[in-house]
C-alpha cells in the first residue's frame, strides 16, 4: 500500500509540473496524446511486469515490438493479407517466442538475462530481415480495413477516452484476476519469492514460470499491432528501440520487485503512467530537452530500485525486530 501511494504522488506531482509548466499542455489534444501513450505503455508493461513477478526478466521486448510491428505490415503491405489474419498471426508469433524463452530457461537451466538477450538481436535481425525499408500502415487503397483496424483498437474515442485506453482497461482486468483472485497468480508469487520452496510445496515451477513468459510475449506481440496502428510506420532497425526500457521502468516504479515476489497490477499502471509524463515533460521543457529524455528515465528506474530496496531492507528489520 505504502509503494502504490508513493507511485500515485509520484504520477500526480508530474502531471501537476507538466500542466502548471507548460500551457500548451492543458489542453484536451495533449491528453489524447498521454491517454494514447499510457494506454500503449501500459499494454508492455502489464506483460513484463507479471514476468518480474514470477521472478524473470525479458529484456527482448523492445525488438519483438519491433518484429511484431513491421512483420503485420509487410504481410498486408506485401502479402495482401486482411489485417485481423495478420493480427492473429503476430500475436500467435509472439506466443512461440515466449514458450521458446520459457523452455530454454526451464528445460536447460539458461539464464533469463541470456536467453532474452540474444532474443534482442535475433528479433531485430528478423525484422531487418523483412524488409529494409520502412513499413507504412496500408492505403485505403489496398487495404482497406487497416484504417479501420486503428480506429478500432486506437484513435477512435467512447465516453472521451481513445480505445487503445479501453484495451489497457480490460486487459489490466485480465491480468488482475490472474494474478491477483486466481491460484495461477498465487503460484507465480510464490515462485518469485522462492522458487526452490515453491517446487517443495508441490507447485509445477516450470510450467508456471513459462506460462509467465508467453504472457509477457503475446503482450509484446500485441503491442507491436498496436505500434504500427499507432504511428502509422515501423522502421525495422529502430521500431520499439528501448521499449524493454519503458516497460520494466514502468514495472519497478510500479512496485515490482526486481528479485521477484512482489508487485501489484494496478502499481504497473501507474508506473505505466508516469513514462509518458516524463517523456513530455522533457520534450516541452527547454532545460531539459529530448536529448536527455532516456538519462531521464533511467535515472527514475535508478531511483526506483534504490528505494525498492531500502523499502525492502526496512521491512525486514522491522520483521525480525
Amino acid at each position: 500500500m505504502t509503494r502504490l501511494l508513493g507511485v500515485l504522488l509520484m504520477v500526480g506531482a508530474l502531471y501537476a509540473v507538466d500542466m502548471i509548466s507548460f500551457p500548451t499542455a492543458f489542453t484536451t489534444d495533449n491528453h489524447q496524446i498521454l491517454a494514447r501513450r499510457l494506454g500503449y505503455y501500459g499494454v508492455l508493461t502489464l506483460g513484463v511486469g507479471a514476468l518480474i513477478v514470477s521472478g524473470g526478466i525479458d529484456l527482448s521486448i523492445g525488438s519483438l515490438v519491433g518484429l511484431g510491428a513491421v512483420a503485420f505490415g509487410y504481410l498486408m503491405s506485401e502479402k495482401h493479407w486482411s489485417p485481423l489474419p495478420a493480427a492473429a498471426v503476430v500475436v500467435a508469433g509472439s506466443v512461440c517466442v515466449g514458450l521458446f524463452h520459457g523452455l530454454l530457461v526451464t528445460r536447460l537451466r539458461l539464464q533469463p538475462f541470456l536467453v532474452t538477450l540474444c532474443g534482442l538481436f535475433m528479433y531485430r535481425g528478423l525484422a531487418r530481415g523483412l524488409s529494409l525499408k520502412t513499413i507504412n500502415l496500408p492505403h485505403e487503397s489496398v487495404q482497406p480495413r487497416a484504417e479501420w483496424l486503428r480506429e478500432v483498437l486506437v484513435s477512435d474515442k467512447t465516453l472521451g477516452f481513445p480505445h487503445i485506453l479501453w484495451l489497457l482497461a480490460g486487459l489490466t482486468v485480465l491480468v488482475a484476476v490472474v494474478m491477483h483472485v486466481s491460484v495461477y497468480g498465487r503460484y507465480w508469487y510464490a515462485i518469485g519469492y522462492n522458487e526452490q520452496a515453491a517446487r517443495y510445496a508441490g507447485i509445477a515451477t516450470d510450467r508456471h514460470k513459462i506460462a509467465a513468459y508467453v504472457l509477457c510475449s503475446t503482450f509484446a506481440g500485441i503491442g507491436g499491432v498496436l505500434f504500427l496502428l499507432e504511428f502509422r510506420s515501423a522502421t525495422p532497425s529502430s521500431a520499439g528501440e528501448l521499449f524493454e526500457l519503458y516497460a520494466i521502468t514502468g514495472a519497478v516504479l510500479g512496485g515490482c520487485s526486481l528479485r521477484g515476489g512482489e508487485g501489484t497490477v494496478l502499481g504497473m499502471v501507474l508506473g505505466a503512467a508516469v513514462l509518458p509524463l516524463l517523456s513530455q515533460i522533457c520534450n516541452l521543457s527547454e532545460h531539459i530537452g529530448s536529448e536527455l529524455e532516456y538519462t531521464v528515465i533511467g535515472g527514475a528506474l535508478l531511483m526506483a530500485t534504490i528505494s525498492n530496496e531500502l523499502v525492502t531492507r526496512f521491512s525486514l528489520r522491522r520483521a525480525r525486530a
